[in-house]
């Protein structure tokens, strides 16, 4: 017997061992964690002046600064999402606003800011912000939360250990739901995950996904993280006050009633104006002549001039408007447009220039046929649109932009804030083949045409829209790997049909008439613009119920074309 208690108690030690490890495991397994997770880590902290933004429900890739308690978003956030009619002068050390009638500015740097009608103008009545209102760090532009409030609708919440904010755009009904009993918020759905943050029984949560045992939820302080279903109430509904301290400034453009039948006027040299009488004498139903007179020179605002007031006169006799055409095209040199527009002074001069002369030769319009800029220039590009806007609509100049067709590729022009903006936004609508171009094809087909109508009005109001049609043909010429074009009229392009004995055929695809044929190596190609591939462009315009035609330009028509588009442009 005694040597069999030994054993016994042993084996008793055994079980009671095993089994305080197995509780433990089973304690162990349904056991909370309160292991706290690293909040700088959670949010993605990268500095002490560092502040992640949660925006609705969600945290985003950009985040926040705060210096001196002021809290600030880099320039390309406010852009994104909150008003992206900011300018920043990186040469001159500038912050603009453009509104209507008046541009507010202020010195990065400083504290001041003042409303003046020109962009130039040093205002008396200079007011102070209280806190700095942009600021570099390193080469990127800071621009403070509250003074960025004063020109779009949204909320902020700024917390600290560790810093992070919640923004609101967008003030939309959501679901939310009361804690039941003090609990914490976890970084994932389940026991075992570390805690974000406590909450206490009263506390409400907004309800962002639920699951069969846990509930993703926001917290007033902004985390997003996991609570468990059981901890929560019934859920409920309620829709936060919306922000609309911001009113959006209306812009009172300038239009025309019927449709506008603008034609492009090519002068090259001061004898080009008297040549007016002649381009017009088989035309029908302009009613605005756009002559080819400022090009620019140089990259401080200065362009040249073939105005001429008896032009004006004489137009204004026929009953026609002169909307005057400034290109950056100059056989002379390059323009830096990226130079000229990007700095305010000489943004400034060019558009004091522009309306000098609109005022001194008694202009009824000013169309800007900038070419080419590139995507650096894009946003001096629409600030000086802007900008030139102002007096324009207070002295009753009507603006219009030209603008190639929507391509990805060239979005930086701004198309829809140019419809907020400008009066009137001219598509040219051809080029779809040019001088450049790798293969022939034609100038403007009828997709490509509808496709730059089409997206143009995605952006901009119908009746703000024009799409330019082209009076010229080109005569393609491939040899080998070698593709020319040459640039005809259109009566000159039949002759060379005649002349060739091309038979012409209607293209379906295009919508053009079509010919071709082969000499020695080389293979000819001409897809005609005539009265019939007008018709059909101005039949496409007719759906989209735009503003208007223009066409370039004059000289190179068939006077047939003309019953086409006086036919167009009397439609009600």
């Amino acid at each position: 017997m005694k040597k069999i208690i030994p054993v016994i108690v042993a084996v008793v030690l055994i079980f009671v061992i095993a089994a305080v490890g197995f509780g433990a495991k089973i304690i162990e397994k349904y056991s909370y964690s309160k292991e706290h997770a690293d909040l700088e880590e959670y949010f993605g902290n990268t500095g002490a002046d560092d502040v992640p933004i949660i925006l609705q429900n969600e945290q985003i890739e950009e985040h926040a600064k705060v210096w001196d308690n002021v809290c600030y978003f880099d320039f390309a956030t406010v852009h994104l999402y909150f008003n992206d009619r900011f300018y920043e002068d990186k040469q001159e050390g500038l912050l603009l606003y453009t509104l209507p009638d008046s541009i507010v500015k202020t010195e990065i740097g400083s504290s001041e800011y003042w409303t003046s009608y020109h962009v130039l103008d040093e205002a008396a009545n200079k007011e102070n912000a209280g806190y700095v209102i942009a600021r570099y760090e390193g080469d990127t532009l800071y621009v403070a939360a509250d003074f960025v409030k004063r020109y779009a609708n949204f909320s902020y919440e700024l917390f600290t250990e560790p810093y992070h904010m919640q923004v609101y755009t967008e003030w939309a009904e959501r679901e939310m739901a009361d804690i039941k009993k003090n609990t914490q918020v976890r970084y994932q759905g389940g026991i075992k995950s570390d805690i974000l943050t406590d909450v206490a029984a009263g506390d409400s949560v907004i309800i962002l996904e639920e699951m069969e045992n846990w509930t993703k939820v926001k917290t007033r302080d902004a985390y997003i993280g996991y609570v468990e279903n059981k901890r929560l109430t019934e859920k409920y509904y309620e829709t936060p006050v919306a922000v609309t301290d911001y009113v959006q400034p209306e812009y009172k453009n300038i239009t025309r009633e019927g449709k506008i039948n603008l034609a492009w006027h090519a002068i090259y040299s001061v004898t080009g104006n008297d040549t007016l009488r002649e381009v017009l004498a088989t035309t029908q139903s302009v009613n605005v002549i756009s002559p080819t007179w400022f090009v620019l020179t140089g990259n401080d605002g200065d362009f040249t001039s073939l105005a001429s007031k008896e032009y004006v006169r004489t137009a204004h006799d026929m009953g026609l408007e002169v909307w005057a055409l400034i290109s950056n095209i100059t056989d002379t040199e390059t323009i830096d447009m990226y130079e000229l527009l990007s700095k305010t002074s000489k943004r400034a001069r060019l558009i004091d220039n522009l309306i000098l002369t609109a005022e001194e030769y008694e202009l009824d319009g000013i169309n800007i046929d900038f070419e080419n800029i590139g995507v650096d220039a894009g946003e001096a590009f629409i600030e000086f649109i802007r900008e030139l806007s102002i007096p324009c609509r207070e002295k009753g100049i009507v603006l219009s932009v030209d603008n190639y067709v929507p391509m990805g590729y060239n979005n930086y022009y701004h198309r829809k804030e140019q419809g907020v903006v400008a009066d009137y936004v001219i598509i040219m609508g051809y080029d779809e083949h040019h001088g450049n171009s790798e293969e022939a094809g034609s100038v403007a087909s009828i997709d490509f045409v509808e496709n730059g109508i089409a997206k143009t009005v995605e952006e901009v109001p119908p009746e703000k829209v024009i799409n330019a049609i082209p009076f010229y043909t080109r005569i393609w010429e491939t040899n080998g790997s070698t593709v020319t074009s040459q640039v005809v009229g259109m009566d000159m392009a039949q002759q060379y049909l005649a002349n060739h004995g091309i038979e012409k055929r209607w293209d379906e695809e295009t919508c053009q008439n079509y010919g071709e044929y082969q000499s020695d190596n080389s293979h000819f190609q001409v897809w005609l613009e005539d009265a019939e591939s007008i018709k059909v462009k101005l039949n496409v315009m007719d759906k989209y119920h735009i503003a208007g035609v223009a066409e370039w330009r004059l000289g190179l028509e068939s006077p047939s074309v003309w019953d086409e588009i006086a036919a167009y442009v009397n439609r009600n």
